[in-house]
């Protein structure tokens, strides 16, 4: 079950607690990811916290929310690029998206094999998808106070085989949200030692999120097989046409 648009919104900007979050995120998907000049970077779920350090170089931002999450419009005081979407239909084309980030929008969702499959579709041959979920070993996974505590949390290995069931190849892994999930001043000033500290001993484990970067399978022609048959075997070829006999 997706939580409100209101409830995320009021998380991730108004609260100390939610601002550290997207901070610690966002700071490793930018370490994956630093540069998306000239693509198309889309969010699905509520991504797009996550969006904002491609706006300026990015040629398309897309932030897609599913109908029973509910839209708002984002980014403040710029064009809106926040778009209402069926879960599982999005208004993209195949093959459209350069780079593709999903934040609440798995783990949540009641169809997340119809979730993938309108991944793999909408991302490029050459693309990359970053899934990121509440990680099973995780604190943040165990309190409901924030977003993380809801839908299905994943281990690694379930979510990359998930994703392999899917046609993706997982190529790396992060964990973010080492610092515990309380709003207590001393942790979240101490907040980015914590992250810090967290990324040098464990990249699956101790993190609230597990952050899985994969693409796409794409088949190739095996080297000089030819495009099309030159010559097609007919059937009947060489058969001698039937005569009529006389009546």
């Amino acid at each position: 079950m997706h939580l409100d648009v209101l409830d995320l919104r009021n998380f991730y900007y108004r609260t100390g607690l939610g601002r550290a979050a997207q901070k610690a995120i966002r700071e490793q998907v930018v370490r994956m990811w630093p540069k998306a000049t000239g693509q198309t970077v889309v969010g699905f779920g509520f991504a797009v916290p996550l969006l904002r350090p491609y706006l300026q170089t990015a040629t398309r931002i897309i932030g897609l929310m599913p109908g029973p999450q509910g839209v708002m419009p984002w980014p403040a005081g710029q064009p809106n690029v926040a778009v209402l979407c069926e879960e599982t239909l999005w208004p993209l084309a195949t093959g459209q998206a350069d780079k593709l980030l999903l934040l609440h929008g798995l783990e949540t969702s009641e169809n997340p094999s119809k979730v993938l499959e309108e991944a793999r579709r909408v991302l490029s041959p050459g693309g990359r998808a970053m899934f990121i979920v509440p990680n099973r070993a995780g604190m943040w996974a165990r309190r409901d106070k924030t977003p993380f505590g809801f839908g299905r949390p994943y281990s690694l290995t379930q979510l990359e085989n998930q994703l392999k069931s899917h046609g993706f190849v997982p190529n790396r892994h992060v964990a973010a949200l080492f610092q515990p999930p309380s709003d207590r001043r001393f942790w979240l000033k101490t907040g980015p030692f914590w992250e810090r500290t967290g990324r040098r001993i464990s990249s699956r484990f101790a993190g609230g999120v597990l952050m899985v970067e994969a693409s796409i399978e794409v088949y190739a022609r095996p080297k000089g097989s030819p495009e099309t048959v030159r010559r097609p075997l007919r059937v009947l070829e060489g058969l001698a046409a039937p005569e009529a006999k006389p009546v």
